[in-house]
């Protein structure tokens, strides 16, 4: 997921190769690439649209339409805020408030240091224990703002 920028471009260009003359190829192509990558390289939108006979806005336009495909690298750690009306309900745009803050970022963005990424969720099926937050696999609740000091100096 690290791949330095020379195997990136060469991957890319392999990827692509692989699906130059699939119908519909452009979905599994980005999905590959992500999967490899971790992200879609925004200055390989070219490449990607030149194999596949696409324009660099159709290419742009579907990476940019379905909210799981990302241009730039994740953070280490990534931050997901349940959105969800429980957890509205009991703080959770209070903390997503605090959270933006203290991190410096909105959703789906990364710390300068490459650190953390916060994204929405909008549900972590634990509505009883509002509000809630995930960080990997674990589901974190009842998060506060002193709460969310706590995780951040564990992750």
């Amino acid at each position: 997921m690290n791949a330095s920028p020379e195997n990136s471009v060469a991957l890319v260009a392999s990827v692509v190769e692989k699906y130059a003359g699939t119908a519909g190829g452009l979905l599994p192509l980005l999905r590959e690439l992500q999967d490899v990558l971790g992200h879609i390289p925004h200055d390989q939108i070219p490449v990607i649209a030149r194999g596949l006979g696409l324009s660099r806005a159709e290419v742009h336009g579907v990476i940019s339409f379905y909210h799981d495909f990302r241009q730039q690298p994740r953070g280490r750690t990534v931050i997901h805020l349940c959105r969800a009306e429980a957890c509205q309900a009991m703080g959770a745009r209070q903390l997503e408030a605090y959270a933006k803050k203290r991190l410096g970022i909105g959703f789906g963005e990364t710390t300068a240091d490459g650190r953390y990424t916060l994204e929405p969720v909008y549900c972590l099926g634990n509505c009883a224990c509002s509000p809630s937050l995930r960080i990997g696999d674990e589901v974190y609740a009842r998060v506060d703002s002193q709460r969310f000091e706590q995780l951040l100096e564990e992750h």
